[in-house]
């Protein structure tokens, strides 16, 4: 019976403190290394630019979002009431602007809120009750009091002893493989 050799998902490094950590991760973007990802208990000034995450496209679904619900109510209303159903009422015209911006208002903030809910869940990648770093060791303190760096397999520069022994040099408490497990 043939047995299949797990996948590697990457290489894991634990460090004591975030200023080891933040170390680790400027030596690594700066070696080259762009699928990086750090896992800490608390934020860290400067991490994410040091892991090399440089543009936010959540703002930009919020912009849409507003957007097409500013717009769309705006026409919703313009369209029933000047359009398709215009109704005379004690002389006032049939568009008038002023009595739109509530209901464009609204919708305008319903939708950027959505909108950002939905881009924000969207470009994390969620939901996702499973990623293979769940099963790195000692990955569960994470949460309370050690600082992981991760290099996925999938990055160009990646070799498996290579990318242990860099992450060794950097200071690295611990390095461990973590196979892909789906």
């Amino acid at each position: 019976m043939k047995t299949e050799t797990p996948r590697i998902f990457g290489i894991v490094a634990e460090f004591h403190d975030h200023m080891a950590l933040l170390n680790a991760a400027r030596k690594a973007h700066a070696s080259g290394y762009r699928k990086l990802d750090a896992y800490t208990p608390f934020p860290i000034e400067g991490l994410a630019y040091e892991i090399g995450f440089r543009k936010n496209r959540v703002a930009l679904c919020c912009l849409l979002g507003g957007l097409t619900g500013g717009i769309g109510g705006y026409f919703m209303q313009w369209y029933a009431l000047a359009i398709d159903y215009p109704l005379n009422v004690g002389g006032r015209p049939f568009h008038s602007a002023p009595s739109f911006i509530p209901i464009t208002f609204e919708l305008t903030v319903l939708c950027a809120a959505l909108a950002t809910v939905i881009g924000m869940l969207a470009l994390n990648g969620l939901p996702r009750p499973h990623h293979p770093i769940f099963s790195a060791r000692n990955f569960a303190r994470a949460t309370t009091d050690k600082f992981f760096l991760a290099i996925e397999a999938s990055d160009k520069n990646f070799n498996a002893r290579k990318t242990a022994q860099f992450l060794r040099e950097c200071g690295a408490t611990n390095v461990s493989e973590v196979n892909d497990e789906g």
